[in-house]
């Protein structure tokens, strides 16, 4: 997927067992931090392997090429698929990972997807709470001590050393711009590099879709974030060229 994934995860803690008075060292054991981790790092593995467009040999390389003629022929390759048509609705189609220069292209999407499922390995271990870190886009779930969540800072687009806001993390966050990759980002109308959003950041329950929302917020800009408006459990902010701001009603910035 070409970027760094990190953890964050909280082992659980000894006195659980106690408060159901159990004592110490019976029952099942506590779950492994460790063994939890290896399993998230395993499906971010196999994710990389899929849809990679570095390596000619993936499946999602071989599907650009036209080697390969069923789009869904692993189980993976037809959940990404399904979750780029959902998001290419939610958006009114600024994400449209079939309208890219060089045909379909989910990565937008894929990273939060694979993100997701890594989370979802850490939370069925049975670990009180996780935060895990893609390339700068997060999913987590419970928080750093009991009853306080994650938070996370957004970047100011033109000075890399401050921050634009800090919201409070209670599922995924994802910001998209073209402040530090350059003009990547294709507006699927016309097929050419477009950005009407300096930074564009999208919170909500699942990162893949937050991750897909946030690019199209990117480069659809206000068209897009009143679609993200209208969307149960995700919200949007987004930082115009000129330095305006706008946010809908669900950000959450966390009190100072």
């Amino acid at each position: 997927m070409g970027t760094v994934v990190s953890f964050a995860v909280l082992p659980a803690g000894s006195s659980r067992s106690q408060l159901h008075g159990v004592p110490p060292g019976w029952g099942p054991p506590p779950p492994d931090p460790d063994a939890a981790i290896r399993a998230a790092c395993a499906l971010l593995h196999e994710a990389d392997a899929v849809f990679s467009t570095w390596d000619p040999r993936s499946p999602l390389s071989r599907l650009r090429r036209g080697d390969m003629s069923d789009p869904d022929t692993s189980s993976s390759m037809a959940e990404v698929r399904a979750a780029c048509q959902a998001a290419r609705e939610a958006s009114d189609g600024w994400f449209d990972p079939w309208a890219m220069p060089d045909g379909y292209d989910p990565t937008g999407l894929v990273k939060g997807w694979a993100v997701d499922r890594a989370l979802d390995a850490i939370r069925q271990a049975g670990l009180p709470a996780a935060l895990v870190n893609g390339g700068g886009d997060l999913a987590a779930f419970g928080g750093p001590v009991p009853g306080e969540p994650w938070r996370a800072g957004v970047r100011h687009p033109w000075r890399p050393s401050a921050l634009a806001a800090v919201l409070e993390v209670r599922g995924a966050v994802a910001t998209s711009g073209s402040y530090e990759r350059g003009a990547h980002l294709v507006d699927p109308r016309t097929g050419r590099p477009g950005c009407r959003g300096a930074s564009a950041t999208v919170t909500g329950p699942r990162l893949a879709m937050a991750d897909a929302l946030a690019t199209a917020l990117a480069v659809g800009g206000d068209a897009v974030l009143a679609a993200v408006d209208g969307l149960p459990g995700y919200a949007g902010y987004l930082i115009r060229p000129d330095g305006t701001e706008s946010w809908t009603a669900g950000i959450q910035f966390a009190q100072p």
